[in-house]
């Protein structure tokens, strides 16, 4: 069977959904989304409640667009009635002299160019003001103060519901096996369906290179294997988020943290252990190793927060060498769109599926996205060193 549509998105989870949800805004009439699982995916990376949501970034050409992720979530709000985002703060602590110190001081450099404020904390302001911390005292910490929490299931839930109130038509267990690119036009295969369309965006996440052949384009996409716990912390009245925010703690490995909220727990991950996997080698549960690494972490620094382990949950990055954002057009085909969000764009999911909307409906966006493109460095140079850093 062949079905013909304006735009085809392949994936359902984050950004696909708030890509259907901008496209039916922009007046698409004829949008098919296929989602290789059920609707509101949890196998991906949008299952779980909390992101961290932030202004600070290692550099300009994120925190550039920030202002426009919370309008955009802003807006999705007011039309859903639907709360997203809770707003918490954010403090992000280093001990002096470390590369977590020169981390917070590419925040600073970020956000000052950007003109977004910030306060420079003191190991005592940092003690005085939470004293659920056990910090040394040469940490030295910086406050923001629209740091908060994107609940990316919402945002999934949103997106996908808008957008089938709005007549945008969704294959859940429809997987993807092959994908025709024609001049002006594509054929999306899956199984013995097939689907025409005028344009196509893909944002499948983990399982983009399961599609580069079929794109007709090929990088190194990285996959690590990451796991949060959640921690049944007999304290949880001390970290609900009137009195805990959420925090990121750069040190030799980057810990990173949420008060309670989803589930009666506290929250904690480390960026990038670095499991390394294959695409075929994902796991949906975590582990009580990792675990055990993360509880150290609270003893050692917010022990009110131990308690037994709850639950872990899995997701998996994505990355291109540099761990940047892949948003373009495929060279020779301006009518597909590719995007990857390198590990790290939950909190962008609602601008970068409306960006990815404007790129399908008027081939152009109004921000900048030149720094993720399909022929810089990272993409193009086989020999370009991994930099998997903390973004």
């Amino acid at each position: 069977m062949t079905t013909g549509y304006s735009h085809i998105v392949i994936g359902a989870g984050g950004i696909g959904s708030a890509a259907a949800y901008w496209l039916s805004r922009a007046g698409a009439e004829r949008v098919l989304v296929l989602e290789q699982y059920g609707l509101l995916p949890t196998q991906g990376s949008s299952g779980d409640h909390s992101r961290i949501i932030r202004h600070s970034y290692h550099s300009t050409k994120y925190t550039r667009l920030t202002p426009a992720m919370f309008d955009t979530w802003a807006e999705v709000e007011d039309h859903s009635g639907f709360q997203i985002y809770t707003k918490t703060g954010g403090i992000d602590l280093a001990r002096t002299g470390t590369p977590g110190h020169s981390t917070l001081g590419e925040y600073r450099g970020a956000l000052g160019a950007v003109g977004i404020p910030y306060e420079d904390l003191s190991v005592d302001d940092v003690r005085s003001r939470w004293p659920q911390w056990r910090v040394e005292d040469d940490t030295v910490g910086m406050w923001q103060e629209d740091t908060g929490i994107l609940d990316i299931r919402k945002s999934v839930s949103a997106h996908t519901s808008m957008a089938l109130a709005a007549g945008v038509e969704f294959r859940p267990h429809t997987k993807v096996t092959d994908i025709e690119l024609r001049d002006g036009s594509v054929k999306v295969h899956a199984g013995s369906e097939a689907f025409e369309g005028e344009q196509l965006i893909v944002s499948t996440g983990s399982w983009l290179g399961d599609l580069m052949g079929s794109l007709g384009f090929s990088f190194p996409l990285t996959l690590s294997q990451e796991q949060v716990s959640y921690f049944a912390t007999p304290k949880l009245r001390d970290f609900t988020p009137d009195r805990h925010p959420v925090w990121i703690y750069h040190g030799d490995q980057h810990y990173y943290g949420f008060p309670v909220y989803g589930e009666a727990a506290t929250k904690i991950a480390r960026d990038m252990r670095g499991h390394f996997i294959e695409s075929d080698e994902r796991r949906f549960e975590g582990d009580d190793i990792e675990g055990e690494i993360l509880t150290e972490f609270l003893r050692s620094h917010l022990p009110d927060a131990v308690g037994p382990a709850l639950l872990h949950r899995t997701c998996v990055y994505d990355m291109p060498a540099d761990r940047d954002f892949v948003v373009d057009a495929l060279p020779g085909h301006p009518n597909v769109t590719v995007f990857n969000g390198a590990g790290h764009a939950g909190k962008f999911a609602s601008l970068m599926g409306r960006i990815l909307a404007d790129l399908a409906t008027s081939g152009e966006t109004r921000h900048d996205i030149s720094a993720f493109s399909l022929d810089r460095p990272a993409i193009t140079d086989p020999d370009f060193a991994p930099a998997f850093i903390l973004r």
